[in-house]
């Protein structure tokens, strides 16, 4: 029964250190990686872009907003952030109310529409929700 306790006992520190080198391996990776301009999150959830790394103290510094610079240790930064592939342009917004009138988007007027046709959309609307 000793001999079982020991065996099960030598696996849970077996797979404890395996589970550490895994990490750190993850780790030296990630920070292989890093290199000025690129985006990343800090380990309590700063957002930045890498400005500067300073291999000789550990410290990477980071520009959260423009002009906005803050030194964190090497190890504080977890992950890369991938630029989105599929982000839409910005949508163009007018200066003026002239170009949201309803003749540019197609659709009629609320105000052409009767009380009783308005009723009538909207039960036929929650008709095709069932």
């Amino acid at each position: 029964m000793s001999i079982l306790l020991f065996v099960m006992l030598g696996i849970f520190i077996f797979m404890m250190f395996r589970r550490n080198k895994k990490t750190q391996q993850q780790q030296a990776t990630l920070q292989s990686q890093f290199a000025p301009g690129v985006e990343v999150m800090t380990s309590f959830g700063l957002f930045g872009r890498i400005v500067d790394i300073d291999d000789e103290e550990n410290k990477v510094t980071l520009e959260l907003s423009p002009g906005n610079l803050a030194t964190v240790h090497r190890q504080a930064v977890t992950k890369i952030i991938e630029p989105a592939a599929g982000v839409p342009a910005a949508t163009e917004v007018p200066d003026d109310a002239s170009s949201l009138t309803a003749a540019e988007s197609g659709s009629t007027p609320a105000a052409a529409e009767t009380p009783e046709e308005t009723l009538k959309r909207l039960n036929d609307e929650g008709k095709k929700d069932n």
